[in-house]
């Protein structure tokens, strides 16, 4: 790298120089304080490390008992994709497919991106192949949730532990192991870095921000949030599962399950599922439709803090997919005829629905455009 190295901030494209970092340095946009790049000694090799094992242990996590469930003297275990299997023979294939892909295949696929890039970096020259895996470990990144499955499996322990002993088993572990070497390999690989190494073989292009594609931006993330607010209403009416006790069944909204939590003590976890399901779904969608609000009239107030709402806004929307996650667990898990059994409701696809309509309107929306300045006789895009 050279004493100075020219970088470009992709949320409001403002170009800057910073000089060599050092050993835990971080780069800022000085305009809208987002991170543009990080450095850490011996990154490639830590990434590529941890990327490894992330992947045998992701491997290590599928073939074994993955979890137990005992009661009235019955006893279920499930596998990561018995309990896939499960979901498909209730007729829930979708939530199925979801589960599969955001806890199994985009995370392994991310990993072994992130893996072949580090490598190429220690021991090849970057070529289109490379800057081609590059930009779909970028696409992919934001959709793989293997942290929120494992957050969302705790969360479902702990809903049924009064009621029946959980044992963990091998596969359980590798995952939780597969998760931490994830987040490191994550820590690691920074995509400044990556760009500059592939230089002229990935060009990070961005198409030029005029009045067309403003309104088209703006368009477009209108669209997706009235979509996630009428998505919105059957996923807190309708019930996100069914529980079959003695032959009873019992539905459950999702605001019905923070409040039974609540009731039977359990305020961390009750708390946790209605910051997450409730009021993160509510705050992104209030977030975005004001930042969109603000950037169609051309507002050019308040942009740091409104750049920085749209950075936590866009982080934190994913992390909806817990009370998802515990439907599919508990549905895979607790099987036990008449006596004991769980079923997802159609509120489950539904907020489903709305987490990952959320995330795409975050996605269409142009940050670019809280620091865009127009002709002050055109604010209606």
């Amino acid at each position: 790298m050279s004493e100075r190295t020219t970088l470009t901030c992709e949320h409001c494209q403002t170009t800057f120089s910073v000089p060599v970092l050092q050993h835990r340095e971080r780069a800022l946009c000085p305009r809208c304080g987002n991170q543009v790049m990080s450095y850490r000694r011996n990154s490639v090799e830590f990434s590529l490390g941890f990327g490894l094992a992330g992947l045998i242990f992701l491997l290590l996590s599928i073939p074994f008992n993955f979890l137990s469930f005992r009661a009235s003297g019955q006893q279920h275990s499930m596998e990561i994709i018995q309990g896939l299997l499960t979901l498909v023979d209730i007729h829930y294939t979708s939530l199925a497919i979801v589960t599969a892909l955001a806890t199994l295949v985009l995370p392994g696929s991310v990993l072994l991106g992130i893996c072949v890039l580090q490598y190429q970096r220690l021991y090849a020259q970057p070529s289109y192949f490379s800057a081609r895996v590059f930009v779909w470990v970028q696409r992919l990144l934001p959709w793989s949730m293997a942290e929120i499955f494992l957050v969302g499996t705790l969360v479902s322990l702990v809903k049924i532990t009064s009621h029946a002993d959980v044992l963990f088993g091998m596969s359980f572990f590798a995952y939780v192991a597969f998760t931490l070497c994830s987040a490191f390999t994550l820590m690691y690989f920074d995509r400044a870095e990556t760009t500059l190494w592939l230089a002229e073989t990935y060009q990070e292009t961005h198409k030029p921000l005029d009045e067309q594609s403003a309104r088209f931006s703006i368009q477009h993330t209108w669209a997706l949030l009235l979509t996630a607010v009428l998505l919105y209403i059957p996923a807190n009416l309708l019930p996100v599962m069914h529980t079959n006790l003695l032959g009873r069944d019992e539905p459950s909204t999702i605001i019905g399950g923070v409040r039974l939590l609540w009731q039977e003590g359990s305020y961390p976890i009750a708390s946790i599922i209605f910051i997450a399901s409730i009021m993160v779904p509510v705050a992104k969608l209030i977030a975005l439709a004001y930042l969109n609000y603000t950037v169609q009239r051309g507002d050019l107030r308040y942009q740091s803090a409104r750049a920085r709402s749209y950075r936590i806004t866009e982080l934190i929307g994913r992390w909806s997919m817990i009370d998802v996650f515990v439907v599919a667990i508990l549905v895979a898990l607790i099987q036990l005829g008449n006596t004991m059994s769980i079923y997802p409701g159609p509120g489950v696809l539904a907020f489903c629905a709305v987490v990952f309509v959320t995330m795409v309107a975050a996605m269409t929306f142009d940050s670019r455009l809280i620091w865009y300045t127009r002709n002050r006789h055109d604010r209606t895009a």
